[in-house]
């Protein structure tokens, strides 16, 4: 991640998970990840941000909640394609 500020800060009053599914939907939105792309697995994501598993875990649910992403058994999770809603 370089020079960046980091992704997660745990003295906000914000859930650890939750930093990270706003940082994954800030990529999405900004057009760093595009309909159809692959996100990292999960165990790279938690690596890169410094955070456990679970809670890149807990994160990309929230992100299928929200319908950013959607999940495909043994292939991986993709950023929703969104232009048809």
């Amino acid at each position: 991640m370089g020079d960046q500020e980091p992704v997660v800060d745990p003295s906000r009053p914000v859930y650890v998970w939750r930093q990270v599914a706003d940082w994954i939907a800030h990529r999405i939105e900004s057009g760093e990840l595009q309909p159809g792309a692959r996100l990292e697995g999960e165990r790279e994501l938690a690596e890169q941000v410094g955070v456990a598993v679970g809670t890149v875990r807990r994160a990309v649910e929230d992100l299928r909640e929200r319908g950013l992403v959607v999940t495909l058994p043994a292939k991986g999770t993709f950023v929703a394609d969104r232009s048809n809603s």
